[in-house]
C-alpha cells in the first residue's frame, strides 16, 4: 500500500506546475484537511462573527444573528467579484491585456451533514459546528465557538536564564490545555529589522521548546523567539497563533541575590506544609521618579530601575520559590495584569488584587490552585473603615481628640487585603490571609498604630463571620521596626498609652491611648531579621509574616542574603535585585 501511495504522489507532483517546497507543502496540507472558518455566536448577543482566510486575505465578518444565511453567502461572493474586478483594472493600468468576458460569480454555499443549508435559515441556526462552507473550489470546516485567543502577547524584554511567560487569554477554552511550540531564529536579529515580523522562510526558525514557559539559554542571545500556540478546550482545538518577540534575547545579569535562596525551595512543598512569601516589589511609579534616581537609589544603574528589566528578575525570583501563598506590596496595576498574572498562572497560581485608592499600585495575593480554592475576599481601605464602620466608633472617638492626627489618618489610602482560602487536601479547613502596606513616613508611628488597630478589629470580625477558628497568616510591609508600637500590638496584643509612637510626629499630633488587639498575640514566623529593607540611608526590618502559634508552626525559614551579598552593589535595588526590600519566605505546617 505504501508503494502505491508513493507512486501516486510521484505522478501527482509531475502534473503540478513548478512549485516551491513551501507552496507544495501548503498544497499538501490543504489536501489533508480543510481550512477552518471560525464562528463566534453567543445567545443574547445581536451579532455573530465569521472569520476565515480567502486567497491569502483574512476575512472577518460581523453579521446579525437574525439575518438570513443567503445574505452572508451573497456578501462573500460579491466580495470576491469586487476583488477580481480590481485585479483586472490593475492589470489594465499596467498595460496588460484585459479579458473581455465577465468572470463567473463564485459559488458560495453552506452544508451540514452533507445537505445544503437553505438560504432562508437564520445565521444563528445556520452556522453549526461541523458544517462546511464552500467558496468556489475551497472548503472550510466551520468551528462554532471554538477555543480562541483573545489576548496573546510576548514580553518585550527577554533575558537569558529568565522565564519567558506569554500573556494569554482564551475564550471557549482553557490556557492549561493549550499547546505551545517555541522557536529560535536561525540568524541573529538586527535592530534594523521590523519588530515582531516573522521570517518568510520556514527554514529560518529552529524548535527549542514545547512548554508554556520557555527559559532562554545563552545560545539564544542575539536571536528572536517565536511562539506557535494552539488554543484548546480539552481535545478540541482552535486556530493557532504565532507570536514573534519584538527584540532578541539579551544577556542576563549573572548571579542574582535570590539564586542561593532557591536552593532551599527547589520543589513545591508536600501537604500539610505551606510555603508563604511576603515581598514589597517596589512599584514602578516610585522607582522611576527623579527622587528615586538621584536621592533614594543613586547607586543603582539606571537600566536596572527600568520596569521591563526588573519584571524579569521578579518573575524568576517568585517562580523559584515554588510558593503556595504569595503576598505582594507595591504592585503596579499594569504589572499585575500584564506580567505577574500570566507568569504566575503558568506556574500554577491564581491571584487577587486590591488597588490602593488614589494610586496606581496596590496589594496582590496569589495562591497555588492545586492546594487552595478562593472562598471570598473582604478588602477594606483602613481610613474609610475607621470613619464609616460602627465597629471602629470607639477608636475613632479617641483619635478625634486630636484633629490634626485624625485628618492625617483619614487622608491615607492604605488598604488591607483579606483573602479566605480553603485547603483542597482537607475540605472544610480554611485559612485567612491578610496583606497590607502601612503608612511609610518615619515619623508616622501613631498613624500606623491606628491603621493596625483598624486592621486587627476587621480581621477578628470577618474571621468570626466567615470562617470561625480559621488561622490567620498576616503578611506585609508594616514600615515598623521590632521596637515599634505596631510590632508590640501584634506580638503582645496591647500597646500602652505611654508608648513613644503615640507622639512620633510631635506634640501637635500626639494622641495617647491604650490600644488592644481583638486577636491573641501573633508570632513573627521569620523571626527578627537584621534587615528586610536595605538602602543607602536605612537598613532595618520592616516586613513580616505573622502567624497564630496555636494554629501553625514554622517548619523552615529561607535564609536571607548575607550582608556581603546585599552590599555587592552597595545597596538595594541593584542589577542583581529588583527591589529595595528582600522577600520573606518560610514554610509553615498546620498544627494537628
Amino acid at each position: 500500500m505504501l508503494n502505491h501511495l508513493s507512486t501516486a504522489l510521484t505522478l501527482f507532483t509531475r502534473r503540478l506546475p513548478a512549485f516551491s517546497p513551501r507552496t507544495f507543502s501548503g498544497a499538501l496540507r490543504r489536501l489533508c484537511r480543510m481550512e477552518a472558518a471560525v464562528v463566534r455566536c453567543l445567545p443574547g448577543e445581536p451579532k455573530l462573527t465569521i472569520s476565515f482566510c480567502l486567497q491569502g486575505s483574512h476575512k472577518h465578518m460581523l453579521r446579525n444573528q437574525d439575518e438570513p444565511l443567503g445574505k452572508v453567502l451573497a456578501r462573500i461572493s460579491n466580495g470576491i467579484a469586487k476583488n477580481q474586478s480590481k485585479a483586472k483594472k490593475s492589470k489594465k493600468n499596467r498595460g496588460q491585456e484585459q479579458l473581455d468576458e465577465a468572470a463567473e460569480p463564485t459559488v458560495v454555499k453552506l452544508f451540514y451533514d452533507g445537505e445544503e443549508v437553505p438560504e432562508t435559515v437564520l445565521n444563528a441556526e445556520a452556522w453549526q459546528d461541523g458544517s462546511v462552507l464552500q467558496v468556489g473550489d475551497v472548503k472550510y470546516s466551520v468551528q462554532r465557538n471554538a477555543p480562541t485567543f483573545t489576548t496573546a502577547e510576548l514580553p518585550v524584554s527577554l533575558l537569558a536564564g529568565f522565564p519567558v511567560c506569554p500573556k494569554l487569554e482564551v475564550e471557549f477554552g482553557n490556557v492549561q490545555d493549550c499547546e505551545f511550540t517555541w522557536f529560535r531564529e536561525n540568524c541573529p536579529h538586527t535592530r534594523s529589522e521590523a519588530p515582531g515580523k516573522a521570517s518568510d522562510q520556514d527554514s529560518g526558525w529552529t524548535q527549542v521548546g514545547c512548554e508554556r514557559v520557555y527559559i532562554p539559554s545563552n545560545q539564544d542571545i542575539s536571536f528572536r523567539l517565536k511562539l506557535s500556540c494552539t488554543p484548546k478546550d480539552g481535545s478540541r482545538g482552535g486556530l493557532a497563533k504565532e507570536l514573534v518577540s519584538v527584540g532578541a534575547v539579551e544577556a542576563g545579569p549573572g548571579v542574582c541575590l535570590f539564586d542561593n535562596r532557591h536552593a532551599f525551595t527547589a520543589k513545591v512543598t508536600d501537604w500539610p506544609t505551606v510555603r508563604v512569601v511576603s515581598y514589597n516589589i517596589l512599584a514602578d511609579i516610585y522607582a522611576q521618579t527623579d527622587l528615586s534616581k538621584t536621592v533614594l537609589y543613586p547607586y543603582c544603574a539606571p537600566y536596572a530601575l527600568q520596569l521591563d528589566y526588573r519584571q524579569n528578575l521578579i518573575k524568576k525570583e517568585l517562580a523559584g520559590y515554588n510558593c503556595d501563598i504569595i503576598c505582594l506590596q507595591e504592585v503596579d496595576k499594569g504589572v499585575y495584569v500584564d506580567s505577574l498574572t500570566p507568569a504566575l498562572d503558568a506556574f500554577g497560581l491564581n491571584g487577587v488584587f486590591k488597588v490602593k485608592e488614589k494610586q496606581h499600585e496596590g496589594l496582590a495575593t496569589f495562591y497555588r490552585r492545586s492546594k487552595f480554592r478562593l472562598l471570598s475576599s473582604h478588602d477594606i481601605m483602613l481610613s474609610e473603615a475607621l470613619s464609616s464602620d460602627a465597629m471602629h466608633a470607639e477608636l475613632l472617638e479617641k483619635v478625634s481628640a486630636n484633629g490634626a492626627l485624625k485628618n492625617k489618618i483619614l487622608q491615607r489610602s492604605t488598604s488591607l487585603q483579606v483573602t479566605f482560602l480553603e485547603d483542597l487536601n482537607k475540605p472544610g479547613r480554611k485559612v485567612c490571609v491578610a496583606n497590607t502596606h502601612l503608612y511609610w513616613h518615619p515619623k508616622g508611628g501613631n498613624v500606623r498604630l491606628v491603621q493596625m488597630g483598624v486592621a486587627l478589629k476587621h480581621l477578628s470580625h470577618v474571621i468570626s463571620e466567615v470562617a470561625p477558628g480559621a488561622p490567620l497568616v498576616f503578611c506585609g510591609d508594616f514600615n515598623s521596626t521590632p521596637n515599634a508600637g505596631v510590632f508590640q500590638l501584634l506580638s503582645e496584643a496591647v500597646v500602652p498609652p505611654q508608648h513613644a509612637d503615640w507622639s512620633s510626629s510631635g506634640p501637635e499630633e500626639s494622641c495617647s491611648m491604650e490600644l488592644l488587639s481583638d486577636i491573641p498575640p501573633l508570632l513573627s514566623a521569620c523571626g527578627l531579621p537584621a534587615y528586610t529593607n536595605y538602602v543607602r540611608g536605612f537598613q532595618g526590618c520592616l516586613d513580616y509574616i505573622f502567624i497564630q502559634p496555636d494554629c501553625m508552626q514554622v517548619e523552615q525559614v529561607i535564609p536571607l542574603p548575607s550582608l556581603e551579598e546585599v552590599t555587592t552593589y552597595e545597596a538595594l535595588p541593584s542589577v542583581a535585585h529588583p527591589s529595595d526590600h528582600i522577600a520573606l519566605v518560610c514554610d509553615l505546617r498546620w498544627n494537628p
